[in-house]
């Protein structure tokens, strides 16, 4: 089980894109790596293909580093650091402020 888990909302923390917010998107555990929604947007010029039939310029959310950013806990909407706990015989994620679980 992971801090950070695709379908979290979290704040990023530090960079460029210091105070945004959005839904993680995926996680690369391997490298600590998450891409985040409408974070860290990069431009690449994509040639044509048999997929794409213009070529042009695209903008895509890049990946960053996992420690740029902090769940946001749905029970007290605030920036938290997270915890694990047993429920039921569970593990589960748990807000360190208010102390509610995190689906």
């Amino acid at each position: 089980m992971r801090k950070v888990q695709k379908g979290d909302r979290v704040k990023v923390i530090a960079g460029n894109d210091k105070g945004k917010e959005g839904e993680v998107l995926s996680v690369d555990p391997k490298n600590n790596r998450v891409v985040v929604e409408n974070v860290n947007f990069r431009l690449k010029h994509q040639g044509r293909t048999q997929q794409q039939k213009e070529p042009g310029i695209i903008e895509r959310e890049e990946p960053i580093d996992i420690s740029n950013v902090m769940p946001i806990c749905p029970s007290c909407n605030e920036p938290t650091r997270i915890g694990f706990d047993e429920v039921a015989g569970d593990k589960v994620r748990v807000c360190k402020k208010c102390e509610g679980v995190l689906e």
